[in-house]
């Protein structure tokens, strides 16, 4: 029966918040063994055994020295940071990193552990990690003064009380926060994040769009419906109703908007109007991803919706990211109607 996003509202209760920060289905077998290095990219090959070294000491954390250079009567956790553009890998080496450690574990990405921190308050947050042996914080990003003062004080805390982290970004620790906000009233904050990681840098052409033609055409509205009406468990929205939709949902509860669901397809699709509908389309967009869900559309191509204006801005690599795996998932959908 065909349905659509918009009629749900799902809630996720707080207590599940925490234990839904899990890898992406599509990573729930991945390996530092199953992680093909590329032979023009010897960084690839460096960051496997970088991140295999990480994840072989986060058993035993007896006489380690902090991420902060300090000893303390607790240990504390250790850093790594895994640098590159996109597709290169990072987060399957990151998923790698989370199936070696011991339980408690924590993975997600930065957007979603900001939300899970928003929707918990900090100390429960804080708390509710603080025994886990190592949190993995994929597309670790800055975008404003808040999230930088939050993220600086969440990982200062953990560390102290022996959570290691390891994050994935497509910016250098000491880069985070640029071209975003006034960084320089937050140098402080930003330098303490720094310090947290060993960077390691991963180098690389998007694995996503190698050898591939650009964005598939969008489909007639008629189109649309009929392969909607014909795909089991799929889901047929329009895209304003659906960006309306997305605004009166915590986006912490966007996993759950899309869970069970097979294919969305999207009608009367045009760039987003304001610069907050698209960073709710970025959230979307990263949970059909991880689910693996097919996209299929009618009105603008994928690779429209975010303007040239706000590709200029300081959200270009969010922005760039959620189109490089809407364009994806836009094939998938192309593969599976074949």
């Amino acid at each position: 029966m065909l349905q659509h996003l918009v009629d749900r509202n799902p809630q996720v209760p707080s207590d599940q918040l925490v234990g839904q920060l899990t890898p992406p289905a599509m990573f729930d077998d991945v390996s530092f063994a199953s992680y093909i290095p590329d032979p023009a990219e010897p960084s690839q090959t460096e960051a496997v055994r970088a991140a295999e070294k990480f994840a072989s000491g986060l058993g035993d954390k007896k006489g380690k020295r902090g991420l902060f250079g300090r000893k303390s009567k607790t240990a504390t956790g250790s850093g790594l940071y895994l640098d590159g553009g996109f597709g290169v890998g990072k987060t399957h080496l990151l998923a790698s990193i989370y199936h070696a450690a011991p339980s408690p574990k924590a993975f997600g990405t930065f957007v979603e552990l900001t939300h899970v921190v928003g929707a918990l308050g900090f100390n429960n947050a804080v708390e509710q990690l603080s025994g886990h042996s190592v949190l993995c914080i994929d597309e670790f990003e800055l975008d404003d003064p808040g999230d930088t003062m939050l993220i600086s004080r969440l990982l200062t805390e953990l560390s102290a009380q022996g959570v290691s982290i390891v994050a994935t970004s497509n910016t250098l620790p000491g880069q985070l926060g640029e071209g975003r906000f006034a960084a320089q009233d937050f140098l402080r904050e930003i330098r303490s994040l720094s310090s947290i990681f060993q960077a390691i840098r991963v180098d690389g052409p998007d694995y996503r769009h190698r050898d591939l033609p650009p964005a598939p055409d969008p489909v007639t509205s008629d189109r649309l419906h009929e392969l909607a009406e014909a795909t089991d468990g799929a889901s047929l929205d329009e895209f304003d109703a659906l960006c309306d939709h997305l605004a009166k949902l915590h986006p912490s509860r966007y996993k759950k908007l899309v869970e069970g669901v097979s294919a969305v397809f999207i009608d009367g699709v045009h760039a987003a109007r304001d610069q907050a509908v698209a960073l709710r389309l970025v959230v979307l967009a990263d949970r059909l991803y991880d689910a693996g869900v097919p996209v299929t559309v009618a009105g603008a191509r994928l690779d429209e919706i975010f303007t040239e204006e706000m590709l200029a801005g300081g959200y270009r690599k969010k922005y760039l990211r959620a189109t490089s795996r809407l364009l994806a998932l836009s094939r998938f959908s192309v593969a599976s109607a074949g």
